[in-house]
């Protein structure tokens, strides 16, 4: 299987456990105390790990770290808009929208190289 298919894919699966270990305590645990909080998330952030690590392995193969990097802040605004306005209740703002902009610009310039 393509390596960019597989290290993207990975970087999904790996910025939803990521999202969950950061942010969904301050929903589900919030009257729990912060230490138990910061170990359930941990126990979270260890799945997010084990997509990551091979991700970033694998996508090395094909990207620069700087590019891994890019890819990996894109997935992660396009994972955390919905969780924040469909999880967290949270309401969705134009911010979004221009931190999305600015990330496309982000990547422009990352992946440059390889469009011209």
């Amino acid at each position: 299987m393509n390596p960019i298919l597989i290290s993207i894919s990975l970087l999904v699966m790996s910025n939803v456990f990521m999202t969950f270990a950061w942010y969904a305590h301050l929903k589900e645990l919030n009257s729990a105390p912060w230490f138990v909080a910061a170990v359930i998330s941990w126990l979270v952030a260890f799945l997010e790990y084990m997509f990551q690590v091979p991700a970033n392995r694998i996508g090395y193969t094909v990207f620069s770290v700087g590019q891994l990097k890019i890819i990996q802040e894109v997935i992660t605004l396009s994972i955390f808009i919905p969780f924040a306005v469909f999880y967290l209740k949270e309401p969705l703002k134009l911010d979004y929208l221009w931190a999305g902009l600015c990330m496309i610009g982000a990547a422009y310039f990352m992946f440059r190289d390889k469009i011209s």
